[in-house]
């Protein structure tokens, strides 16, 4: 994970360089919005910002607005709708509505640094937690997926009343075996979802940085590397070697974790063998059909770059809609 993918750590490094900051928050959409409720913006007092609350449509007006109660130790919920003045002087004409939190950090009656700095180490051991505020109140706690199951299955921060729930789950990994073509293309596109890679092959001569400039490089045999990187529920598994000394090792340390996603590269009739193999070593029937192979979605895709884009697709696809899991 990088600081820009986590907003909290973002105003934590404004703070530590001596500046004041503090954190927009979408807390709810409706309509055609153009970011999701728990979409945040870090911004400075001197109007530095990282993130995004609507792409673009209303952060400029939203910055000044932090600026200010970053001033004045308020905190404000700002609405932009599609029929308000206001909204359509700042650029929002997508047809939603959006409201933002704008919260300052450690002043007023804002979230204290000490707060802000436990979501932040949440996020670096990876664990998974949540920033409940009341807005009439200011109460603010955090909360684990024990006291909000749903709203951490789905990974969907939400406003019920006056209570806003921010969901921060784990960042997202990608384990990729092999360091092949595909790997190059497939590597890149995870890394701007938002994916931290891995890329785990003994052979020197494929995982090189000139190849990989990147990405993280685990030159362990498979289950090994599995078994370093931790496999759980915010982890995508793919296999790409067509070398069964290397894919089946990695597959069967994958089906035993709670990766969201497990994707082979090959043919059907590789993949029997790969079943057969499987089979031998144990595995039951459903629990061999948690792989996607032939890997990514039926795009007709043939190149390295196209295979890629199926496989990508496909992995967004088993995370944003959990009921497509097998």
């Amino acid at each position: 994970m990088t600081q820009i993918e986590h907003m909290p750590s973002v105003a934590m490094q404004f703070i530590s360089d001596g500046r004041g900051a503090a954190l927009a928050t979408v807390i709810s959409t409706w309509g055609s919005a153009p970011r999701p409720a728990g979409s945040q913006l870090a911004i400075s007092e001197d109007g530095a910002f990282f993130g995004s609350v609507s792409g673009g449509c209303v952060e400029g007006a939203v910055i000044l607005e932090a600026q200010a109660a970053i001033a004045d130790g308020q905190c404000r919920v700002l609405d932009y709708g599609v029929a308000d003045e206001e909204a359509f002087a700042v650029g929002l004409a997508c047809g939603g509505d959006i409201k933002i939190l704008v919260e300052p950090i450690g002043v007023g009656d804002g979230p204290t640094v000490a707060l802000i700095t436990e979501l932040v180490k949440a996020a670096e051991e990876r664990r998974a937690i949540g920033y409940q505020v009341n807005l009439s109140t200011w109460e603010r706690s955090l909360v684990t997926p024990v006291n909000a199951p749903d709203a951490f299955a789905a990974d969907k921060s939400m406003l019920d009343g006056d209570t806003y729930v921010g969901v921060f789950n784990p960042p997202l990994r990608m384990a990729i075996v092999g360091a092949v073509h595909i790997t190059q293309s497939l590597a890149a596109m995870a890394r701007m979802a938002g994916y931290t890679v891995y890329l785990v092959d003994p052979r020197d001569s494929f995982a090189t940085k000139e190849r990989f400039p990147d990405d993280q490089f685990i030159d362990e045999w498979p289950d090994d590397a599995m078994d370093a990187i931790g496999l759980d529920p915010r982890t995508a598994v793919v296999t790409l070697t067509h070398d069964p000394k290397m894919d089946n090792p990695a597959l069967e340390r994958a089906l035993k974790s709670d990766a969201f996603y497990i994707g082979a590269l090959g043919s059907r009739k590789t993949h029997a063998k790969r079943v057969a193999h499987l089979q031998s070593a144990g595995f039951s029937e459903s629990e061999i059909a948690k792989i996607h192979a032939p890997i990514g979605a039926d795009i007709g895709s043939k190149s390295p770059a196209e295979i890629a884009i199926s496989t990508m697709a496909e992995i967004t696809e088993r995370l944003r809609r959990p009921e497509t899991r097998r």
